[in-house]
């Protein structure tokens, strides 16, 4: 096979170019074979073997830095760069990360893993680039941002377009448009993109087109990705309202067919040379060459373990997932009250909303890559007199603190924050983990946060958070849910008690509670019988239960969160006021590093938050050896 002798660029250069085509179709087949065993992002990776394949052929990595948007479409890269070996480890607990990662690899020139950040990047490092070579900048390396159509439309996406353009930094930015974010991107930019696809275009000012395709005469042919003529390359190229990457300050190209290598290798080349800021458009294909992929692209975006000749997943769900309670309990809500309205973005399937958006669509809202601007929509339509939920993953809301604090918070709006995988997402490491919502979320004033225990408090929560009139935010994991019969309702700011017992109390955030229960009974076995208490809400604290800790010789919190400014520490903060004795008190949560790639039940061992670690820790305090005391 070709690929077995390809391990680094320098490799793939010296392959004859006609092998080219052989290689990425040999690539295709590696990748469906090991993600099929690992899982992974299948779809977006084989939309870009063919520009991977000629960005490296044209560009020499690590020299030249290519910065991937996001970074899940960077498996053929790492494959490239000397990372085929140990693609079987691929997003397992210290394996391969699922996104680029600057400790892995030279060749990964940033660290990536949520949208719409290359470009800045890509032009900070051009700008230091600049800077550090002067005054001979001749041989200065090239600075490559790959970003999605889908990681085009967030904000921060088009500030660094902004900037750039302004500038004569040389910066070559890649539009990789496949039509697709996660799921169909939606808006103006995606539209006027369409255009661009569609020819649909204004046929004036011709000249000016002329005058950059004279300069670069090998390209003229293919700019259009295949089209008849340079006239409609001129029609392809111009917008209808005029010509929205130019007047930003770019010189843009394209678009070009993204999976005619060819093609590909003499447009990088030629905009190679070009001084200034430049901007290719690259039309792909989401899944290309694995039929199950094309046909559902969404569900191949990120997928686990699968059959390859069905393309169905080969492990199974014991049940009703966190993210299937919700969506059902939010469709129930909803036939009731036509107040309430759903915003996703760019996540309809993941947050469980694609029910509500079939049911709904009148109420349903998808903003695009645009966490910020979801939150402040929210905002002005609770001021209207909604009941807007966004639904979003917890890491990606950390993206809108902002407007949380200042446009819904500051103003007490009734916005429901409906945060999905809070705590360990696992595989997709330390860019994903949802372990920060608390911390950046309890000092906000007027934020009310709860945490289910399984997916019955998860519907009751819902309901409350639905009743309330201000801003609640609901966070529950990327779990299987149970279902289980509630002991009490739930009223503001009063925790449960699950169990009573003597001496050690153990605390419990959300699902941990069932952690909890498990400790709970091995320390029976050693006779010892701690209360086990469901705080349910993290924000406000239950005074009542802080006056009644103080009174036990040990207090124990767990959390499927950041240790540092979780619930733990604002219990023990309120428990220490006026004291001038405590219980011992020790958090079970997560230290202050970034959690790696892992399985769940991997990490949760590693950091010694499973009930087996935490009922030695206790077992060691209430039963010290003769050497401890």
């Amino acid at each position: 096979m070709l690929l077995d002798r390809i391990n680094n660029p320098k490799q793939l250069k010296r392959l004859p170019f006609e092998k080219l085509e052989i290689l990425a179709e040999e690539i295709r087949r590696f990748l469906v074979k090991s993600i099929a065993d690992t899982g992974g992002h299948l779809a977006s990776n084989l939309g870009v073997v063919e520009l991977t394949l000629a960005m490296h052929r044209v560009f020499d990595s690590p020299k030249d830095k290519i910065i991937w948007d996001v970074g899940h479409q960077s498996y053929i890269h790492k494959i490239i760069t000397g990372r085929k070996d140990r693609f079987d480890s691929l997003r397992k607990l210290d394996g391969l990360s699922g996104f680029p990662k600057t400790a892995e690899s030279d060749h990964d020139a940033f660290g990536t893993g949520h949208s719409s950040t290359a470009i800045s990047a890509a032009l900070g490092m051009a700008t230091a680039r600049d800077l550090r070579c002067k005054p001979d900048c001749t041989k200065k390396e090239k600075i490559i941002a790959v970003v999605g159509d889908g990681s085009i439309t967030g904000g921060l996406a088009y500030e660094g377009l902004n900037n750039a353009g302004r500038s004569d930094t040389d910066l070559i930015v890649i539009l990789n448009d496949n039509q697709m974010s996660i799921c169909e991107n939606v808006g103006a930019i995606s539209r006027h993109l369409n255009d661009i696809r569609t020819g649909s275009f204004y046929l004036g000012a011709k000249q000016g087109v002329r005058s950059i395709l004279d300069k670069l005469p090998v390209m003229g042919p293919i700019l259009s990705g295949g089209l008849e003529s340079a006239k409609d390359a001129i029609k392809k190229y111009l917008l209808l309202h005029g010509v929205l990457f130019e007047e930003m300050g770019f010189r843009y190209f394209g678009p070009v067919d993204g999976h005619n290598i060819p093609a590909l290798v003499n447009i990088l080349r030629g905009v190679k040379q070009i001084k200034g800021p430049v901007l290719v458009h690259v039309l792909t294909k989401k899944g290309k060459g694995y039929n199950s992929a094309e046909d559902a692209p969404t569900r191949f975006h990120g997928i686990g373990a699968f059959n390859i000749n069905t393309g169905k997943p080969t492990a199974t769900c014991n049940g009703p997932t966190y993210t299937d309670v919700f969506s059902k309990a939010l469709m129930t809500q909803a036939e009731q009250d036509k107040k309430i309205v759903a915003i996703t973005a760019a996540m309809s399937s993941g947050t469980g909303l694609e029910p509500f958006r079939e049911q709904f669509p009148e109420r349903f809202f998808d903003v695009g890559i645009a966490e910020g601007h979801a939150v402040t929509f929210a905002a002005g339509l609770a001021k209207g007199g909604l009941k807007p939920v966004f639904a979003v993953y917890a890491s990606f809301l950390q993206r809108a603190y902002d407007q949380v604090l200042h446009d819904v918070a500051l103003q007490n709006l009734p916005v429901v924050f409906a945060i999905d995988r809070a705590g360990l997402v696992g595989e997709d490491g330390e860019t994903h983990q949802g372990i920060y919502d608390l911390a950046y979320l309890s000092h906000i004033p007027n934020m009310i946060i709860l945490a289910p225990r399984d997916g019955t408090e998860l519907e009751s929560m819902l309901g409350f958070a639905l009743s309330y009139n201000g801003p609640v935010a609901l966070r529950y994991p990327r779990d299987t849910a149970c279902k289980t019969e509630i002991t009490s309702p739930i009223s503001y700011g009063q925790s449960e008690t699950v169990a009573k017992g003597e001496n050690i109390a153990l605390v419990s955030v959300g699902t941990m509670n069932k952690t909890a229960i498990a400790a709970a009974a091995l320390l029976r076995n050693e006779g010892i019988n701690p209360s086990i208490y469901n705080a349910r809400f993290i924000k406000p604290l239950d005074m009542s239960l802080v006056n009644a800790l103080v009174e036990y010789d040990a207090v124990y919190v767990l959390e499927d969160a950041a240790r540092i400014g979780g619930y733990g520490s604002r219990l023990l903060e309120a428990m220490a006021v006026g004291k001038k004795t405590l219980p011992y008190f020790h958090i079970f949560a997560f230290p202050d590093i970034f959690i790696e790639a892992g399985g769940r039940e991997e990490l949760i061992s590693r950091y010694k938050l499973d009930e087996k670690s935490i009922a030695e820790y206790i077992i060691k305090w209430a039963k010290p050896t003769p050497k401890e005391v």
